[in-house]
C-alpha cells in the first residue's frame, strides 16, 4: 500500500488459499504495520511455527484453538482476542468454521509478496 492510499476497498482486496481449509486476505497495510484476514474451515489444523513478528489475533467469528510456546491448549471465541510475541512457536486449528484478523507488525514481507507479486 503506497502512503498515499488510506483505505482498502473490499473490491480490491484477493483471497489466497495458501494451504487446505485457509483463505488469507492482505488488508490494510504499510512499512511498519500490516492487518490480515483469515477464514479456517472447521477441523483446519495449522502448522506449528515462529515468526519474528509480533502479533494480536481477534477472533470475529466462530472458535479456534491455540498452543503457544508448548503451553497447554486455550480456546478463544468470537469478541476474543490474544497476543503471540516473535519468535515463539505457535499453532492454531478450527473449532469451528472461523474468521479471524491477525495485526503484524512489523509488516510481513512473505505475505506483502502475495499482493505486489514482488
Amino acid at each position: 500500500m503506497s502512503k498515499d492510499m488510506s483505505v482498502v476497498k473490499a473490491e480490491d482486496v484477493k483471497s489466497f488459499t495458501p494451504e487446505p481449509g485457509m483463505i488469507r486476505q492482505v488488508l490494510a497495510h504499510h512499512e511498519r504495520l500490516m492487518l490480515i484476514r483469515h477464514f479456517f474451515e472447521k477441523g483446519w489444523v495449522g502448522a506449528k511455527h515462529q515468526h519474528p513478528h509480533e502479533q494480536l489475533v481477534y477472533v470475529v467469528q466462530g472458535k479456534i484453538q491455540v498452543e503457544i510456546a508448548g503451553k497447554a491448549p486455550f480456546t478463544v471465541g468470537a469478541g476474543e482476542s490474544f497476543v503471540v510475541d516473535g519468535g515463539v512457536d505457535h499453532q492454531a486449528s478450527a473449532l469451528e468454521e472461523s474468521e479471524v484478523l491477525d495485526v503484524f507488525t512489523p509488516v510481513r514481507e512473505d505475505y506483502k509478496e502475495l499482493i505486489t507479486g514482488v
